[in-house]
């Protein structure tokens, strides 16, 4: 089956053109709300014909129990409904979804000591009939069918009338208060568990490790509301809203985990974290505080070097190579240090094969990655769920883009639950990594408010 592609004659803003479809079952936006290189694409997912998901160790295909595996089922469909397309798009068919960390755990063979509190999928892929693709940059609009409910034709014409004329959304009103939240840990408790996961430091279990506490928001705030405000006032290279079942995902993540396209592979770890200041003097000293941080630069250099081990598991020997070291990164929030590691995935391997050898990112985690995630399991209060896992999508022909999920929050039943946290190592000062977690909640906690 050859997936239609058609590019429009007109353009919208797809935050605009989102709007039109957000309570529709399973819509799904891959918003790239902050124009950059990194933010060229947006992406919607409409009509869903396909559902794989796993549930507490289960597969399920369009919510039917059945034998075998998720990620075998995804394989499988993946390659046999393989696809080449020769345009500039990131994606023409394919899936959208995302992957827990809990889902990762399976992987390191690391089990539990938490119940499971917010009961939602494991990991959970829709692969869509239709998409509409937005080229920012070009200010240019794509849409694509796959006639696996109808007739591509029928498909296009109906949604071209649906867009054609849409009415521009607007600008959620800047407000200043976050949302009041109840917190997994007490501001003591938290900072004692620090202390103890540094003590395994210096006892040498671990170099680095990620400590996150869960926050909770009773709030009647409609999750789209809350998207349209963050998306607005923080915006991101990896964000995107997901009308799922009965929850929904909203998110402004700024680090990539996992691009590939034509077998060439890209993840941009993200350590070191600074807020940004209240004028422009206090912003730059702030923006050299973390370039010259000796404790954020050796984090991010130990996160480096467990990621470049995981890819040369997969990749050709010799491709592996840092491109970028260090580069910090605006955002409106916060500061972020970054950098940027490439590979080559071998022929003979998959998406799948690149995941299952990576996830979850070494960068919310820590090295060595599986002690690092006993560490987490003993010391963190709950399960982390969709924090710290992926949100993108997965491609039939064989590319994928994949985020860190880190600035979301997941609504169920009137409540947001979204988790913070930061890299621990043997300089990490107790006051100044509780704090830490309070800022990188910032964004989130205040579009909950002030949607």
């Amino acid at each position: 089956m050859k997936t239609t592609v058609r590019k429009l004659p007109f353009y919208h803003d797809l935050a605009d053109i989102f709007a039109l479809y957000a309570k529709e079952p399973m819509a799904a936006f891959l918003d790239s709300s902050l124009k950059n290189d990194l933010g060229k694409y947006s992406i919607i997912g409409l009509n869903p014909y396909l559902t794989l998901e796993e549930r507490d160790g289960k597969f399920y295909r369009n919510n039917q129990p059945e034998e075998g595996s998720f990620e075998a089922a995804l394989s499988k469909h993946l390659k046999e409904n393989h696809e080449e397309h020769t345009l500039e798009l990131p994606l023409v068919a394919g899936a959208i979804g995302y992957f827990t960390y809990d889902y990762g755990r399976k992987f390191e063979h690391i089990a539990t000591r938490h119940p499971k509190k917010l009961h939602i999928p494991d990991a959970f892929f829709v692969f869509y009939d239709n998409l509409i693709i937005e080229d920012k940059e070009k200010q240019t609009l794509y849409l694509t069918a796959r006639g696996e409910l109808c007739e591509p034709n029928i498909s296009l014409a109906k949604i071209i009338s649906e867009i054609a004329v849409c009415p521009k959304q607007a600008i959620p009103v800047k407000g200043s208060h976050p949302a009041e939240f109840q917190a997994n840990f007490e501001k003591e408790q938290y900072k004692q568990t620090v202390n103890r996961m540094i003590q395994y430091i210096v006892e040498g279990d671990i170099y680095i490790a990620n400590m996150t506490q869960q926050l909770t928001v009773d709030s009647q705030k409609n999750p789209y509301d809350v998207f349209r405000y963050l998306r607005t006032h923080n915006p991101s290279p990896f964000g995107g809203y997901f009308n799922y079942k009965d929850f929904q995902i909203v998110s402004a993540s700024p680090e990539r985990f996992l691009l590939m396209k034509h077998n060439q592979i890209e993840t941009r770890p993200i350590k070191g974290t600074r807020p940004r200041g209240e004028t422009p003097e206090k912003d730059a000293a702030l923006r050299r505080e973390l370039q010259e941080s000796s404790k954020d630069r050796s984090e991010l250099l130990m996160i480096v070097d467990l990621e470049r081990n995981d890819l040369n598991h997969v990749c050709t020997p010799g491709s592996v190579r840092v491109t970028e070291h260090f580069a910090v990164e605006e955002y409106a929030t916060v500061f972020h240090l970054v950098s940027t590691i490439v590979g080559k995935l071998q022929p003979e391997l998959d998406v799948m094969d690149l995941i299952r050898a990576s996830f979850p990112g070494g960068s919310i985690t820590g090295t060595p990655k599986i002690r690092a995630m006993e560490i987490i399991d003993e010391l963190e209060h709950d399960r982390r769920g969709l924090y710290t896992g992926s949100i993108g999508y997965l491609s039939l022909d064989g590319s994928c883009d994949l985020n860190i999920v880190i600035r979301t929050a997941v609504h169920k039943d009137g409540r947001y639950h979204l988790g913070v946290g930061g890299g621990i190592t043997c300089e990490s000062e107790l006051e100044f990594e509780y704090e830490e977690t309070l800022q990188k909640a910032k964004a989130v906690l205040e579009a909950i408010e002030g949607a």
